[in-house]
């Protein structure tokens, strides 16, 4: 496994990661994070519980994060098969987002 530091993430995003208790990221998160933080598409595939959830929705806050915003815009939206997956992500992104400006909202 590797250490989130070593991912690239920003330092905001680093601290939000170690107030949750994480300190290595998993081989999905490790693999796919470095690429989307790049702005590359990334399609993983892993086992219930590996954190692909947060293997898209860290590098998601870290370039949101470092953007600009337009008044009122929505900058990004997460499509999600199920009620159950949607509130998990809504749950990962306002664990990670702490720290930033960003706002989010589960519809």
């Amino acid at each position: 496994m590797t250490e989130f530091s070593k991912l690239g993430l920003s330092p905001t995003t680093l601290q939000a990661i170690a107030e949750t208790g994480y300190t290595e990221a998993t081989p999905i998160q490790s693999q796919a994070i470095p690429v989307a933080l790049v702005g590359r598409d990334v399609l993983g595939i892993a086992q219930t519980g590996t954190g692909k959830t947060a293997a898209f929705t860290l590098p998601l806050i870290d370039r949101l994060s470092s953007g600009r915003a337009r008044a009122r815009m929505p900058r990004a939206v997460v499509l999600c098969p199920t009620r159950e997956l949607a509130d998990q992500v809504a749950e990962n992104f306002a664990k990670y987002a702490k720290g930033t400006r960003l706002n989010w909202v589960l519809l």
